[in-house]
């Protein structure tokens, strides 16, 4: 709002400046002392407690007000509306201010001069030829309820008027004075009233010492007094103030800002007489607080001088939300020989609001320096240093100065306030990325786009060119007619307005002499859209053999093609083709050629266009939906992996998420805290290491209505992690910690996630650029689970001279070194998106041309352990874990023990994973001994091999955790090598389409039968004597057989050539071994199959069976090592499958003969046959079973963090 600013009018204002100086005001509460007149020319303004109002003069106030002036304005008038209201005092208000003035002094205004001016301030003039306007800026009171002001919002405003200084002719006033609107009054003042308030009011500021403690009071309720006088007495007064004479007299008003008035009346002279004697109650309060405020600030300096203390503070008891003071005596400091006194801070322990500021020279007694600070709501503390703005510094001997803040947030409070700071912050960042990647990548596809359609565009051209070079040669052939064989005549366009013409042929010319029937079989333009053209001739009356048809002329003909049948398509049996060269004719009527050609090129283009844009929008579609379906394998994954604990522990709600409260149940029946009479839980966050530590024990409840016990936990903002162990009393006795793994649940959504670890893997393996068995899948696929989990994970392998290169991208050299008396080469590269060093010393050990099979594959391996460790001590890396796998990265364990982690690489620690005991079990012994953490492939292989002397002595560290499978190469959604691409939604369809493929490539016979798959290397662990009567029986049960797999061994190969050879003559349409390497074979083997076997005599863990059903081909198996950990049986095994969170997904047996098989294989074969809906939905089931690297990931994870704790 903007109002015009009649100087001759105090607004109890505290200062008056003449060059921008700021006020502190407090509000205007009741009248003028003119009563309702207004000489602003607006409405009357009740001013309210706690409002803050800016007024700002504008020369562009009159268009916001109802009165205008008419007068036109010179050039050096003020603006327009804008002048001096005479004002017309009381003979009252005179008496008040001249004994104001001489109370006061010469150099101090009266209270109606904007309160209490300073000495220094000169008296605002007004003379009645000139007007002075100076700037002036008001900043507001605070709110008299309140304890200080909010950061900025209020800091400067208020009523800022311009400085000018203009003429203004005394005959101008009339005119301004016409112009001023008188708003209605719709209360009344009575006389009575005001002098018993004003009365109370005096009777109060005696008893409370010349303080009136009711002032807020005495304002509000005055606010509320009825000024019920007439509105035409009102207007009468001010027709009266306005039309009266103003006389000035330099003698009498000399240095006044006032003209003598005209006398008025009573009434209007006791509304003044309350707001001066307001006004007194007010300023006396005011000069009654800062006068015990100084007084206090006197006693507290005086009592610190004395003291020798550096530092006090006003006011003693410093809250939140307000406003304080401090002061600091210089010459008790390292400053004391310093011109300037700084001030630099923050609030508590500087974590919130820093802040610095000049301190100024205080009045006081001694060296004292002051400055003002705004305490922030949030503070619990302030923490500050004094400095000369440069490098001298006084810290309270390196302490820091700090000011306990009383009534504020506490350190708790305050760190959850932090977080949720964070939290917003990190939204807005997330945010701000998704926006930023989305422009990205919408530049990205208009520039691909651009590109493509350039691409189409040339393309387009190539293509209309090419197809004009082959129409030039049919058009030179393209006659009108020929004669005594064919001729054409124009038509009228039909009913349609297409073009037609008549088509004349000559039966008799050609080998259609006898035909019964006579066909056009068409097309147009060297025949580009194929059979177009199809009509049956009719007999011609002319003379002789002719016959026609009626053709409609494609709209782009330029040529038309044609044959002659004695049929219709699919039914002729006689043609008249020309002798092999077509029939061509050219068009009568057709567009002109290069016009054609023109358009035709743009046809083609965006042909293309479509063609390409659907070929995107397929891919791109595939790509978002693998990613989708990945996605909810990973939260169904997660959310089995939770299930899987449920017989023990399980959380409510599942999902925990950062800042929720969640209850937990135990149950200790299962655990080593069976029958204890008392559980506690012990709980903290972040691995343990949460800010908060460990929270304090809390004893467990009863659940109701289940045999678990209860506690409660609020999870902080900043968590990611809840970790816990239970025990039996308070003060420890039996813990449950999980085998020393410790329990561990993640929470979602939290402000702080979990800090990545450096994973090294020392491998002689890795799939696909070094692999020999099942190791360098593992490897490879581990680490890209661990790394998608955001760590950091890189792999050391030698370099072998028979590397498959192909695979890795990048590859440079690194750097070398020195060691084992000989240059070790290092290059990097990345392999399936990891990051790969390839360790090559130049003593020629790897140079062999194979992996294996020397016969110093121990000094080899033994040589890559000890320079891989020497090349992570002089790269200067630093691993949280090294994990090293099998014997041949064995001596990594001893050796980092025994020297490195001496020399430097302290930090890290040791996992090792046995893949398969049967080769190298010293060395693998004496790794497990040395390690920190040891695993193998499958939890039963765990148990099988525990009694083996080299892992008995170490089971406490010892831990089995299952393989999976790269969802990425085995994939039937997006498989190169099927037919049909299929999910779980369209098994059916996908796996039909893939047996029929399989059975066309090897030549069985097409029908639909059950098809019993075997992928394997023909060994005796892997049950080959089972394999051979399954493949028996299953013929018996006139099912299909296809064996894909080799021997290593000489006499197995040639044992199964004999029985490949003996199928393929007695059962050729429904057996097939493929006794060789085939991987698109597997693939199509895996979909096509409906049974896959895998009889094996023993299996650390087994990747067959997983990848069988994630082709959705249910699994028989023998009950061993990891085949029992992921097949459950359909009839026996629902309990056992339900504690892991899964459903029965196949067929096992117990035994190794051929009894255990057939009982298996005979149950799956048989629901084929009678259960073909349930065995479609089992199907199903075991495809949406996730057996990737998800869950793996969780738990080697976990065994990393045990290793580290």
């Amino acid at each position: 709002m903007e109002w015009p600013l009649p100087l001759q009018r105090s607004l109890s204002c505290g200062i008056v400046s003449s060059q921008g100086t700021h006020f502190r005001i407090k509000p205007f509460f009741g009248f003028l002392p003119m009563g309702p007149h207004n000489p602003l020319g607006g409405d009357l303004v009740i001013w309210q407690p706690r409002s803050h109002i800016r007024i700002t003069a504008s020369a562009d106030f009159s268009r916001r007000r109802r009165g205008k002036s008419s007068t036109p304005r010179s050039k050096d008038s003020t603006p327009r509306g804008f002048g001096p209201r005479t004002q017309v005092p009381t003979s009252t208000q005179k008496k008040d201010r001249k004994n104001n003035e001489e109370k006061e002094g010469p150099g101090t205004s009266s209270q109606n001069e904007f309160g209490s001016l300073s000495a220094d301030t000169p008296d605002p003039q007004i003379r009645s030829d000139e007007v002075e306007t100076t700037n002036i800026n008001l900043v507001p009171e605070l709110d008299e309820d309140s304890d200080g002001e909010s950061n900025g919002e209020h800091d400067v405003v208020g009523l800022e008027v311009p400085s000018t200084r203009e003429a203004f002719p005394v005959s101008k006033m009339s005119q301004f004075e016409e112009n001023v609107q008188i708003s209605d009054v719709n209360k009344h003042v009575t006389e009575s009233k005001d002098a018993e308030r004003i009365s109370k009011s005096e009777e109060k500021l005696a008893a409370t010492g010349g303080v009136d403690v009711s002032v807020r009071e005495s304002v509000i309720e005055r606010e509320q007094i009825n000024a019920e006088s007439s509105n035409n007495q009102w207007q009468e007064r001010i027709k009266k103030d306005q039309v009266g004479s103003i006389k000035t007299t330099d003698e009498s008003h000399k240095g006044s800002s006032f003209v003598k008035p005209e006398p008025v009346d009573d009434s209007y002279t006791s509304i003044s007489e309350l707001k001066r004697k307001e006004d007194e109650f007010l300023k006396l309060k005011l000069e009654s607080e800062e006068s015990l405020r100084e007084e206090t600030i006197n006693r507290l300096a005086d009592d610190n001088f004395r003291k020798g203390n550096k530092l006090f503070y006003y006011p003693e008891l410093v809250k939140p939300d307000q406003r304080m003071e401090i002061f600091f005596n210089r010459s008790f400091s390292t400053l004391k020989n310093e011109p300037d006194v700084m001030i630099m801070g923050a609030f508590n322990d500087w974590k919130w609001k820093s802040f610095g500021m000049k301190l100024s020279r205080s009045n006081l007694k001694g060296d004292w320096w002051s400055c003002q600070l705004y305490v922030p709501k949030e503070a619990y503390k302030i923490d500050f240093v004094f400095y000369n703005g440069k490098d001298v510094y006084e810290n309270n001997d390196k302490q820091d100065f700090c000011i306990v803040v009383d009534g504020g947030m506490d350190v708790f409070d305050f760190e959850n306030f932090l977080l949720e700071e964070k939290m917003r912050e990190q939204e807005d960042l997330l945010r701000q990325k998704a926006e930023r990647e989305r422009q990205e990548e919408e530049q990205r596809r208009i520039e691909a786009e651009k590109a493509a359609s350039e691409a189409d565009r040339a393309q387009a051209k190539e293509e209309a060119a090419k197809t004009r070079g082959m129409m030039q040669v049919v058009m030179k052939k393209a006659l009108i007619s020929v004669d005594d064989v064919w001729y054409i005549e124009p038509k009228p366009r039909d009913v349609e307005g297409n073009e037609m013409v008549r088509l004349y042929y000559n039966r008799s010319s050609g080998p259609l002499s006898h035909a019964k029937d006579l066909w056009i079989h068409g097309g147009y333009n060297n025949w580009k859209d194929g059979l177009s053209i199809v009509s049956k001739l009719i007999k011609s009356e002319k003379y002789g053999d002719w016959w026609f048809a009626d053709v409609v002329v494609p709209d782009r003909a330029l040529v038309l093609d044609w044959v002659l049948a004695d049929g219709p398509p699919q039914q002729a049996v006689v043609y008249d083709n020309n002798n092999l060269q077509d029939f061509h004719a050219i068009v009568p009527k057709s567009i002109d050629e290069e016009l054609y050609w023109v358009e035709e090129e743009q046809i083609i283009f965006r042909r293309l266009q479509t063609e390409r844009r659907s070929r995107e929008e397929a891919i791109r579609a595939k790509v978002e939906k693998t990613a989708r379906l990945k996605a909810e394998a990973k939260e169904k994954t997660l959310r089995t992996y939770l299930l899987s604990q449920k017989h023990i522990v399980y959380t409510d709600p599942l999902d925990v998420h950062a800042g929720s409260t969640v209850s937990l149940f135990y149950n200790p029946a299962n655990t080593v805290l069976n029958g204890k009479s008392e559980v506690w839980f012990r709980c903290s966050f972040n691995r343990w290491t949460h800010r908060m530590g460990p929270l304090p024990p809390q004893k467990m409840i009863p659940a109701e209505n289940s045999s678990h016990l209860k506690a409660t936990v609020k999870v902080p903002l900043d968590a990611y992690m809840i970790d816990f162990v239970f025990s039996e009393r308070e003060d420890g006795g039996i813990f449950d910690n999980k085998n020393g793994m410790d329990y561990h649940i993640p929470v979602l959504g939290g402000v702080v996630k979990e800090p990545p670890m450096h994973i090294v893997h020392v491998s002689v393996e890795m799939a696909p650029i070094a692999k020999v068995g099942g190791l360098g899948d593992v490897v490879t696929s581990l680490s890209r689970a661990v790394q998608d989990m955001n760590h950091n994970v890189e792999i050391i392998i030698p370099k072998y001279d028979c590397l498959n290169l192909s695979h890795v991208k990048d590859l440079q050299f690194h750097k070398s070194y020195s060691w084992g008396g000989t240059e070790i080469k290092v290059w990097f590269g990345k392999v399936e998106g990891l990051s790969v060093y390839f360790l090559e010393p130049q003593n020629g050990l790897f140079w062999v041309g194979c992996i294996y099979g020397r016969g110093n594959d121990g000094e080899r391996f033994g040589f890559f352990c000890h320079a891989a460790l020497e090349f992570l001590l002089q790269s200067g890396s630093h691993p949280d874990i090294i994990h090293c796998h099998d014997w041949s990265s064995a001596p990594v364990a001893w050796l980092f023990k025994e020297q490195y982690m001496h020399y430097g690489l302290s930090k890290a620690r040791i996992v090792f994973t046995i893949h398969n005991l049967e080769f190298g079990a010293q060395l693998i012994g004496k790794a497990v001994a040395f390690s920190d953490k040891a695993t193998t492939v499958s939890p039963t292989y765990s148990r099988e091999v525990s009694g083996n002397p080299v892992i008995a002595p170490h089971l406490y560290k010892f831990h089995g955790i299952l393989n999976g499978i790269d969802p990425d190469i085995w994939d039937p959604y997006n498989d190169k090598f099927l037919p049909v691409s299929y999910t779980s939604e369209n098994v059916v369809e996908g796996k039909r389409a893939a047996k029929e493929a399989l059975q066309q490539k090897l030549g069985l016979k097409k029908a639909d039968l059950p098809m019993l798959g075997i992928i394997t290397r023909l060994t005796h662990q892997k049950g080959i004597h089972l394999i051979k009567h399954a493949i028996w029986r299953t013929l018996e049960r006139n099912g299909q057989v296809v064996l894909l797999g080799s021997a290593p061994d000489p006499r197995i190969q040639n044992d199964f050539v004999n029985l490949a050879n003996q199928l393929h003559s007695s059962h050729t349409d429904r057996a097939r071994l493929c006794l060789t390497y085939d991987e698109p074979l597997s693939h199509l083997i895996y979909a096509g199959a409906d049974f896959i076997l895998v009889p094996s005599i023993f299996e650390p863990c087994g990747l067959t069976q997983l990848t069988a059903m994630r082709y959705g081909s249910v699994p028989v198996v023998r009950k061993t090592g990891g085949l029992y950990d992921t097949v459950y049986d359909v009839d026996h095994d629902k309990e056992r499958a339900q504690e892991q969170g899964l459903q029965p997904n196949g067929f096992n047996f117990d035994g190794a003969d051929a009894g255990g098989v057939d009982y298996a294989l005979n149950r799956a074969i048989t629901a084929w046959y009678e259960k073909r809906e349930w065995f479609n939905a089992l199907c199903k089931c075991v495809m949406e079973q996730d057996w990737s690297w998800n869950r793996p990931a969780l738990d080697y994870l976990e065994l990393y963090n045990a290793a580290r704790k």
